[in-house]
Formats: structure tokens, sequence, C-alpha cells
């Protein structure tokens, strides 16, 4: 019984070693990959060079897909955050959407023009509150020197006061700024 025992493990160790040499002689493709062994690699300098160059190839193919992937995601999240970018500035106007509606239904039923007109005032005043929250302010630009990189002059006209030669004497359309960067030109008329 001992005898069997002790014989019993190798039997094993043997099974498993005739297993994965079935399993590599199976597989043509695993048996040009396998590794040579190791007394090959010693004596010939040019299968050791092969070698490293096979793993060289490997980690370089890996690197390439890695970085191929990395760039495609950072592509489709520059183009997510583009679409989505002004998500918040759009949420914040809503209400005053709303608040446009709410009047356009009051005007139908109103008798009072004081009423709407003290109405559309507050709208006015909350959307105007709304950009300036977001960085957008008016130009003042009546009385100013002309700045060709601020203002687009619509004419000339005859100066009405000497001091007003070279300066802006009305508005027609008012310019907007986003945090000191010019976001509309304002369209002026200059005095000569």
């Amino acid at each position: 019984m001992k005898q069997n025992e002790e014989t019993q493990p190798w039997a094993e160790n043997e099974e498993a070693r005739e297993a994965g040499e079935e399993m590599n002689s199976g597989n043509p493709v695993d048996a040009e990959h396998a590794l040579p062994d190791a007394e090959k690699v010693e004596a010939d300098p040019i299968v050791k060079l092969e070698l490293e160059l096979s793993e060289y190839k490997d980690k370089f193919l890996r690197l390439y897909s890695e970085f191929e992937n990395y760039k495609k995601r950072v592509s489709r999240d520059r183009i997510d955050q583009i679409k989505f970018a002004s998500i918040e500035t759009y949420l914040t106007f809503l209400p005053v959407i709303d608040d446009f509606e709410r009047a356009q239904k009051s005007l139908d039923e109103a008798s009072d023009v004081d009423s709407v007109r003290q109405g559309i005032q507050l709208i006015y005043q909350k959307f105007k509150t709304l950009l300036e929250s977001k960085g957008v302010k008016p130009m003042n630009c009546v009385g100013t020197e002309f700045d060709a990189e601020l203002h687009d002059a619509i004419s000339n006209v005859p100066a009405p006061k000497p001091e007003l030669k070279g300066k802006i004497i009305d508005e027609i359309e008012k310019g907007y700024m986003l945090n000191d960067k010019v976001i509309r030109h304002a369209k002026v008329i200059v005095g000569n």
C-alpha cells in the first residue's frame, strides 16, 4: 500500500506533463511561439535577439493600440464637452422664457397698460441680471473716443460741438463684452 501511495503523486505529475505536451503539440500556433530552451538562448545570440525583438514588438503593439484608444476617447470627450458646454447657461434663461409666456397670456386679459409695462420691465431686469451673472455686460459708448476694436462706425456726421470731434455721438446698437472680451461690437455714429 505504501508503495502505491508513494508512486501516485509522481504518476499524477507525469499525466499532467503529458496532457500539457498534448495541448502544445495540438496547437501549431503555440508551437511556433513557444519559448526556446534556455540552453539554445544562451548558446545562440541570434535566438536571444529574436526573442527580445518579439517582446519589444509585442510591447510596441500594445502601447500603440492603447494610445489609439486614448486618442479616440479624448476626441469623443471633447465633442461631448463642446456639445453640452452651454447647458447651464441655457437652463438659467428658461425662467425668463417662462416669464415671457406668462406675460403674453396676461396681455390678452390686461386692461391696464401700466401693469403690463411693469411686468415687461421686471422681465427685462431679470434677463439683464442673468446676463451680468454670466459675465455679459453692455458697453457704454456715447461720449467716448471711437475705438475700432470695440466699435463699428455706421456713419460719420458733423460734430454738434467741437469737443465731440472723433467721439461717439450716438449708439445704434449696443455692444456687449463677455469677461472683458468683445462678443458684439457696438454700432455707432462718430462725430467728425
